[in-house]
């Protein structure tokens, strides 16, 4: 038993006469390998791939043959009863499109009439019968009376809309009835629209059908926009939770160093279709803390994205800055890569209930943080459709609304827009030669350390005036190694932070 099943899975997997270009077809003129091409050995293998026949037979004899050595032959038809006698295909799961076949008559006698019937069948998990076949459904025929053509006719009927891309799986069943005189059926090269879709290791029951709701080719079980075919999956980061954001504004000087000029949890989504081209990015920002007294910005760079390849931006506030010029996609006029402004003035976005900041001293009031959600639609035509890997986040700040002063994270490219000047200067450590950026170093001291900090989680940060190197102890060392040791210093695990020294939510 194992050998013949081995047997028939190879027959199965290399035949071409079952699924080519997505349809289900056969022409009668394939055994199987080693077997002699006799009728019977061919109708066997046609059997073995599912197909099934009622009074009809495999013949090589000259007169009846239509196309090839070999064509089928029905019997001599005695009634009008569909089910009498038939050619039915193996489960598939029917496409657009028309079904083909060929037929003739083995003599012209009269006959009160012969009719080519055309039924499909759904398939049904509850039916008592082997094969789970539903209630057969007829949804075309055609007639010949009284007088029957002995060449060859090549038939043609529509797939029903019922049943094109369905998804789901269906027999159809070609019947040949008639009723007054002998003569017979010749047939030949059976198509059908569609992808062949039996199991013949498990009595040729269907596969498994895949829901898709949308058809668009991913499993409404992997999909999570089941109803939705121009978004199937999610990519997230971080993958879980959110992360923290933390920006000194005093560069290119150290200044006082306690990173919590601006903090923000954040968190982004990149939508991606069913091939993996990103559609649209959602992005969370949920603003923390200000420990400034300038009024900055917020805004963020796509590495290497040129601005055409955004539709749209939605959610953003600028309140009409006159520093602020968007183009109609809302992408920042005057960038080489694609650049938007988040917000004008972190103060418009958590306003400071008096004192000093916003929830960096904790003698002062709580304010509770907000959130904003931005969408950016991406074109996803051609060409111009944009993968996963052409997203880089760079987030940054605008110091007190002056376009040219950016901060970025450590080795992270300032904008178009970013002064130059300023590179080198001060306490500022990055390269630049012939007025341009020509190194990887970019917001960094001699000693690497940054002005940004982004890391995974919602952490604390140093309250008012506090260097952050003295709230996380191993900070420096992490930067100083260019990231290569300590690299959970942000973590709450012990001997990491002095909490003294940080923000804890009252």
């Amino acid at each position: 038993m194992k050998f013949i099943k081995i047997i028939l899975t190879f027959l199965i997997v290399s035949s071409s006469v079952i699924v080519e270009a997505q349809t289900v077809s056969t022409d009668c003129e394939t055994a199987a390998p080693l077997a002699p091409r006799r009728p019977e050995n061919c109708q066997a293998f046609d059997i073995a791939n599912c197909w099934a026949f009622g009074a009809v037979t495999y013949t090589t004899n000259a007169t009846q043959r239509i196309t090839g050595t070999m064509s089928m032959r029905s019997n001599s038809p005695t009634n009008l009863d569909p089910s009498a006698c038939w050619v039915k295909s193996p489960w598939l799961k029917p496409g657009t499109g028309n079904i083909t076949f060929k037929i003739k008559f083995e003599a012209a006698a009269a006959a009160t009439i012969r009719r080519v019937i055309l039924s499909y069948c759904p398939y049904n998990a509850s039916s008592i019968t082997a094969h789970k076949e539903g209630t057969m459904v007829l949804f075309d025929s055609i007639s010949y009376a009284p007088n029957l053509p002995l060449t060859a006719q090549s038939l043609s009927f529509a797939v029903p809309s019922a049943i094109a891309n369905s998804g789901q799986p269906y027999k159809i069943r070609i019947s040949f009835v008639g009723s007054g005189g002998t003569t017979r059926y010749n047939m030949d090269d059976f198509v059908i629209p569609g992808t062949y879709w039996a199991d013949p290791s498990n009595s040729c029951l269907p596969l498994p059908v895949i829901q898709d709701a949308d058809a668009d080719g991913v499993a409404d079980a992997e999909d999570a926009y089941p109803n939705d075919a121009s978004r199937a999956y999610n990519n997230w980061y971080p993958a879980a939770g959110k992360g923290t954001l933390m920006y000194e504004d005093l560069w290119p000087s150290m200044g006082d160093y306690d990173f919590n000029d601006y903090v923000c949890s954040y968190r982004y989504n990149l939508v991606t279709n069913a091939s993996n081209k990103v559609v649209e990015m959602k992005l969370n920002i949920t603003s923390r803390a200000i420990g400034a007294s300038n009024r900055n910005g917020f805004a963020f760079q796509l590495d290497n994205l040129d601005p055409s390849k955004i539709l749209t931006v939605s959610g953003t506030s600028t309140n009409g800055a006159e520093w602020v010029s968007n183009a109609a996609n809302g992408t920042e006029n005057g960038q080489t890569y694609a650049n938007v402004i988040i917000f004008d003035d972190a103060f418009k976005m958590l306003p400071s209930p008096g004192g000093s900041g916003v929830n960096v001293d904790l003698n002062n009031p709580y304010v509770t943080p907000t959130e904003m959600n931005l969408t950016i639609s991406f074109t996803t035509a051609g060409a111009a459709a944009i993968g996963l890997s052409d997203i880089s986040f760079n987030p940054y700040i605008i110091i007190n609304q002056e376009r040219g002063r950016e901060v970025h994270l450590p080795n992270f490219a300032p904008s178009a827009k970013a002064n130059q000047a300023l590179f080198g200067t001060e306490d500022d450590d990055s390269s630049k030669g012939l007025g341009k950026m020509v190194s990887l170093k970019y917001y960094k001291t001699k000693n690497n350390l940054p002005w940004a900090l982004s890391v995974e989680g919602e952490v604390p940060y140093p309250t008012e005036k506090t260097d952050i190197l003295g709230a996380y102890l191993h900070l420096a060392e992490w930067a100083e190694s260019n990231g290569t040791v300590y690299t959970n210093w942000f973590t709450s695990e012990e001997g990491n932070r002095n909490n003294t020294k940080l923000y804890i939510q009252p």
